[in-house]
């Protein structure tokens, strides 16, 4: 009866110390992301930083799945702004990884005289200008600003710094 009695117990201790010890979270990935006010707050900013100097933009937040998460259409900002500020932020996103190009004014100097290379000028949304940079935390691209709409794509790329630069302290 002891014998049984020991082996209940040893059984017992240890379904204790399983439902106790943590679970394994080996195939669980942790991601960041954006809050919808912290995206809203960048692209208000991009806007207002290129208002101040009279372009009329549009500023889209891409987050890590490609989707718009923010856009601010800036006052008598063109339709097309909202196609150029998203597809520069989706680019910049997208293809920054690879090569960890911050912006997509790198990507489109390093393709330089042959944007077709690899037919990626052909794939949907992959506009390869000027205009965007990647948001991150540490070294982790967790999403990407874009503007679109000012009279150059670096005038649109100091846009974009403007609206990361506004959150860049609570990307922590």
């Amino acid at each position: 009866m002891k014998t049984n009695l020991l082996g209940a117990c040893t059984a017992a201790a240890a379904l204790a110390a399983a439902l106790s010890a943590p679970a394994r979270a080996d195939d669980v990935l942790a991601t960041h992301r954006l809050s919808a006010a912290l995206a809203a707050e960048a692209v208000s900013e991009a806007v207002a930083a290129c208002a101040k100097q009279g372009y009329k933009v549009t500023a889209t937040i891409v987050d890590a799945d490609g989707v718009p998460q923010a856009v601010l259409r800036g006052d008598g900002a063109s339709m097309t702004t909202l196609g150029a500020a998203r597809d520069k932020a989706y680019t910049v996103f997208m293809l920054g990884a690879a090569r960890n190009e911050d912006s997509s004014g790198a990507i489109a100097t390093r393709m330089g005289a042959n944007p077709s290379a690899g037919g990626l000028a052909k794939q949907p949304h992959i506009f390869l200008g000027a205009g965007a940079l990647r948001i991150k935390v540490g070294d982790e691209a967790i999403a990407a600003i874009g503007v679109g709409g000012a009279p150059g794509g670096d005038l649109d790329e100091a846009c974009a710094k403007a609206g990361l630069d506004k959150i860049g302290g609570r990307l922590k």
